[in-house]
């Protein structure tokens, strides 16, 4: 099969080097020439753990190709993904101008019959507009050419992409045709012969299901975020209650680990996209609302933390951060907890210094040089008053207590992740504070 990937963001960019992988030759394509000559010379526009490798060597096995020339991709082409950015518009709808203007552009150059998919996170109904963009272009040019439309929505994780798209959970594909159904099976034969279910359903369900899974993890982590914060003033220890109710399998044990809330590219957006979407059809999405709620009042809790410890007097204190980006295993800085604190830090008049092991580089792009930029999380700590940890990478989770201690100007830390010993930290004469457990340092006497 010859596919074409329009897109060469995260989304996109994985999705080509994995089907290339399986053995489908693929052309990912991108308007950004720049992006393109990099790629031509291994340089990826994101950080994946095992993409660069996997390009390089599907590259060098002529099996994935990078290209402007949508044109020519699309000729002779059996599936082609759309793969563009759906930003969130100011009212937290999704922005669908690339993906329409791809859907024209495949309008104006395809030749023989294709399945479009849609793989960008899009609202119900988008599908249709694809159609009749593509429609409206075949008409224009007097073409009378066959296509279906289908959505087959990502379920990738952040730093686990690749397997994620290797060894999936499931595989769901929204279809209107048998003919299109028979084609996104074909594809999709190489993941299915390990016992992969691939899930096909008509094309509204499937645009649902992608915001529907992001929206009840997004629930899940506001709800155990709102918990450990009331296991605080109740005295109860939230990892003693996420243990106790991750026990039931109805529950499970996955994503109600208490934090600093959730960011990234697709929980705010996506949550924001669907209130929005109900909204324009006359519902209210009461639950989604609150999760909104208790997530962006979550990401300033480590800062109230702070704050309270201080007694308020945090102008010219020094503050340590490990971790800048929303999560560990990606350089993602969108949405990032990190950013809010940061920003109130600066406003209290204190100074930053941070240190993360991948996401400096994208973090300068957003902070510039308002903060300090480590060169390893020892050199963040040096005469700091107090640490913030704000992500937890696993560079951070058995550091060298001894040598944290002596490179504070206090034996201070605030644990935004929850992943050291309290009793063990006490012992050695810290300060700290964590999320949902009452510490008993609330305030510096």
């Amino acid at each position: 099969m010859k596919i074409a990937v329009i897109g060469t963001g995260y989304v996109g960019l994985v999705t080509g080097t994995c089907f290339a992988e399986v053995g489908i030759d693929v052309t990912c394509i991108d308007i950004d020439q720049k992006k393109i000559d990099n790629l031509h010379q291994g340089i990826l526009p994101i950080y994946e753990p095992g993409l660069e490798e996997m390009v390089t060597r599907n590259v060098e096995k002529g099996r994935l190709h990078f290209s402007t020339n949508l044109a020519e991709a699309i000729t002779g082409c059996d599936v082609a993904f759309i793969a563009v950015g759906t930003p969130p518009g100011e009212d937290g709808s999704a922005d669908l101008k690339y993906v329409l203007a791809v859907a024209r552009g495949i309008g104006e150059h395809m030749n023989s019959y294709g399945v479009i998919v849609t793989k960008s996170t899009v609202p119900v109904g988008t599908a249709a507009k694809v159609r009749a963009e593509i429609e409206q272009a075949l008409v224009k040019r007097h073409k009378a050419i066959d296509f279906d439309v289908a959505s087959n929505p990502e379920f990738l994780k952040e730093g686990a992409a690749i397997d994620d798209f290797l060894k999936p959970d499931r595989i769901v594909v929204g279809v209107s045709s048998e003919r299109a159904e028979e084609v996104m099976r074909k594809l999709y034969k190489p993941f299915l012969l390990n016992g992969h279910p691939i899930i096909f359903m008509d094309i509204p369900s499937a645009e649902m299901t992608k915001y529907a899974a992001n929206a009840m993890l997004a629930t899940k982590i506001s709800f155990m975020n709102d918990v450990a914060n009331l296991c605080e003033i109740m005295g109860a220890d939230v990892n003693m209650v996420r243990r106790g109710i991750g026990s039931d399998a109805r529950i499970g044990t996955k994503f109600i680990y208490p934090g600093i809330g959730y960011g990234g590219s697709c929980f705010p957006k996506d949550v924001k996209a669907l209130i929005k979407t109900a909204e324009e059809n006359g519902y209210r999405m009461q639950v989604l609302q609150a999760v909104e709620s208790v997530n962006d009042a979550q990401k300033s809790v480590l800062f109230d933390k702070l704050s309270r410890h201080f007694n308020g007097q945090l102008k010219g204190l020094k503050i340590a951060l490990w971790g800048l980006s929303f999560k560990p295993k990606t350089d993602d800085m969108r949405e990032a907890p990190s950013l809010v604190i940061i920003e109130k830090l600066l406003a209290a008049g204190c100074t930053v210094s941070a240190y993360d092991p991948v996401a400096m580089p994208e973090a300068r792009h957003t902070l510039h040089d308002t903060i300090t930029y480590a060169k390893d999380e020892y050199d963040a700590l040096l005469d700091a008053d107090a640490l913030l940890v704000v992500t937890e990478w696993s560079d951070f989770r058995s550091p060298n207590f001894e040598v944290v201690g002596r490179l504070l100007k206090q034996k201070t830390i605030f644990d935004g992740r929850n992943i050291y010993d309290s009793s063990e930290l006490k012992e050695m004469g810290f300060a700290y504070h964590c999320i949902g457990i009452k510490t008993g340092h609330q305030e510096k006497s």
